[in-house]
């Protein structure tokens, strides 16, 4: 599978950059003109398909693995009848499986109160394996008009209007395009990866695989869009808003600017059992400090918090009934 290196114009209206992909202009929506006749070629991609959670990996035959990276469910090869995104660089693995192994041991072993006490010793490993997983990175520019109401300037009242407007820069917002991970773990993985180590090659563990991109590039931008949102309104709550509490903030964004990378990013996901019961664990690709994941609780330190909440109670309803 292949991209042809191709000039794209920038857009006929607003003279902002184009990419390959593009149907219309990102910032003024203007359809964009046809690419060259040698424009792209992009063959169909093969996938192994998760029956179970969805997810895609590149079909490799040496893999010879029917079950799914990230929940262990039977896979099948697929054919796309469309052509699919693939990254354009790859975050090298810089955390190595042994020391994966650690992270989750460490995990296993700080478990709270809570955790069965013997988890670390009685979890036996089931599989280790070594993801890359997509995600779209953006860099936007922003018009920002917004309207609040806050407590400077208010006199006697105990709030004032304010507006204004504004230009905010972001680089580098993630928005994921896996199935196999969780929204919520894909947020939590995303600020630990170092950003300026990408490479135009997969620099990892041998057997590790690539999930493909699951979200288009048209979805890709309205997240997006939802996320400048959420960032402009942190930074206007950070010195542009006058006043120190504010209410019925109103943000309207206007995308100025927009270019787009497709990355790979590194993970562990690993799957342990625990009297019979499986879990699964994530360890940072680059940081094993980051694990996510799941332990059982044991039940009969939940009763005994319980059976001690109720016998503390039961004596204070005792003693105030003697008064």
């Amino acid at each position: 599978m292949s991209v042809l290196a191709v000039k794209v114009e920038p857009c006929q209206r607003c003279d902002s950059a184009l990419e390959v992909e593009d149907l219309r202009c990102p910032v003024c929506g203007l359809t964009a003109p046809p690419p060259p006749q040698v424009a792209v070629e992009r063959a169909r991609a093969r996938v192994v398909r998760c029956d179970s959670c969805g997810a895609a990996v590149e079909y490799s035959v040496e893999a010879k693995a029917p079950r799914c990276d990230y929940c262990g469910s039977v896979t099948h090869v697929e054919t796309t009848a469309d052509p699919v995104e693939q990254a354009q660089a790859w975050l090298p693995f810089t955390v190595d499986p042994e020391a994966a192994r650690g992270a989750l041991m460490g995990f296993l072993g700080r478990g709270g109160f809570f955790r069965p006490s013997g988890l670390a010793r009685e979890a036996s490993l089931e599989s280790l394996r070594p993801v890359w997983w997509p995600a779209w990175m953006f860099d936007a520019g922003v018009d920002v008009s917004w309207t609040a109401d806050s407590n400077a300037g208010a006199r006697r009242s105990e709030w004032a209007p304010h507006a204004g407007r504004t230009r905010f820069d972001f680089e580098d917002i993630p928005v994921p395009a896996s199935r196999g991970l969780k929204m919520k773990e894909c947020e939590a993985l995303a600020p630990h990866y170092q950003r300026g180590s990408a490479r135009d090659t997969q620099v990892g563990p041998e057997g590790a695989h690539v999930e493909r991109f699951e979200s288009t590039r048209s979805g890709a931008r309205r997240s997006v869009l939802e996320a400048v949102e959420r960032l402009s309104l942190e930074r206007l709550k950070q010195g542009v808003i006058p006043g120190r509490i504010f209410r019925n903030i109103h943000v309207a964004v206007a995308l100025s600017s927009l270019r787009t990378r497709r990355l790979a990013l590194p993970v562990y996901v690993m799957a342990y059992r625990y009297r019979e019961k499986p879990y699964r664990v994530l360890v940072h690709g680059q940081d094993a400090q980051v694990v996510l994941g799941e332990a059982p609780i044991s039940a009969l330190r939940v009763a005994a918090v319980v059976l001690a909440v109720v016998l503390v109670l039961a004596g204070l309803l005792f003693a105030a009934e003697m008064h």
